[in-house]
């Protein structure tokens, strides 16, 4: 039997709070409390020890985005929120949270209730592992950076992939890279449809040092710029002009279900710039990206992932070090200045 993960369901619905609670204990969850709103789940977790926050996300007082913010950023406690709006993923992704359907109650049945608490379940405990591929590999979870073994290539384009948990994650990175940005910055997100303007809107206000943007079919990206894949499409490099990226929208069929997927970026990337590539994989739930990490590195490129202990979902960048795709594996807070050191 798994080991019971302890949790705090929150939601404004007495209804919901006690069909979860039941679901949830049924399949070996331990309910450490109920709440009705997010002011209330922070307040809980400030005096009880939860693993996780359940979270709905329209509640009075306190949404579960905003009270995301608190948990996970100042306390580490990983956060699940649920809605049946769609549109709000993006908000939820940016807060460093997972987003899932919340399942429809009037068909609450057997069957959906393992799928939701197995896909809850997973979601969870990929957030409180310890150790795992990380452990084993070089790792500088201090400030020390002095023995990373620097390549002998000018890099010429930073590509970056991520998916659960990305948002926050690129922002910590962008923030850290500082003004003046010698590169182009080439970003694959899994996003839905609707939310990709959305989200970079909220990159230019919270990473002014590095503008964003959605490029366009042709564009020739620009050093100290960022150019984030649309939903829908892929971001690949078409070919090179006086050594920037010239951008090309792909209608490719997705990969593994993904469209933008990381692999086509990064196999791009490989393709044209060799050795001159670097590339942040970053957290991320599944294994888009170690695919196109290993066609860099075969190609003489430089690959960082993100190590477990700041990932909200260490399955990307576990997957790329598995497959031996990993350059380096360091901490989030450890990356930028990583990548600022290598470029001098």
């Amino acid at each position: 039997m798994s080991k019971q993960i302890r949790i705090l369901i929150a939601d404004d619905s007495a209804i919901t709070r006690g069909l979860f609670e039941k679901a949830f204990v049924k399949n070996n969850f331990e309910i450490a409390g109920m709440v009705s709103n997010g002011r209330k789940a922070v307040d809980f977790c400030r005096e009880v020890k939860v693993d996780a926050v359940i979270s709905d996300y329209d509640m009075p007082e306190m949404n579960g985005v905003e009270a995301a913010n608190i948990l996970i950023h100042e306390m580490g406690i990983p956060v699940v929120i649920y809605s049946d709006d769609a549109k709000i993923k993006s908000d939820v992704l940016a807060a460093g949270a997972s987003f899932e359907k919340k399942p429809s109650l009037q068909s609450f049945d057997e069957t959906s209730i393992k799928f939701f608490t197995n896909k809850i379940r997973t979601i969870v405990e990929k957030s409180m592992q310890k150790g795992g591929f990380a452990a084993h590999h070089k790792d500088s979870d201090s400030d020390a950076l002095d023995d990373i073994i620097l390549p002998g290539e000018d890099f010429k384009v930073l590509c970056i992939g991520a998916s659960t948990g990305g948002p926050t994650a690129v922002q910590e990175v962008l923030n850290d890279l500082g003004e003046n940005f010698p590169l182009p910055v080439l970003y694959t997100q899994h996003i839905d449809v609707g939310a990709d303007a959305k989200m970079v809107r909220w990159f230019n206000q919270v990473c002014p040092n590095i503008p964003m943007s959605i490029p366009k079919d042709g564009e020739i990206a620009q050093p100290g710029h960022a150019y984030m894949a649309p939903a829908e499409k892929h971001l690949i490099i078409d070919y090179i002009k006086n050594d920037l990226p010239v951008l090309k929208l792909s209608d490719e069929p997705p990969e593994r279900f993904l469209r933008p997927a990381v692999n086509k970026l990064f196999r791009s990337a490989a393709k044209h710039y060799k050795k001159a590539c670097l590339a942040l994989l970053l957290t991320g739930m599944g294994q888009d990206g170690a695919e196109g990490c290993k066609e860099i590195i075969n190609a003489g490129g430089y690959t960082i992932c993100e190590a477990e202990s700041t990932c909200t979902v260490f399955g990307m960048p576990a997957a790329a070090i598995e497959l031996g795709a990993a350059s380096r594996v360091l901490p989030r807070g450890n990356i930028g200045r990583a990548v600022l050191q290598m470029l001098k």
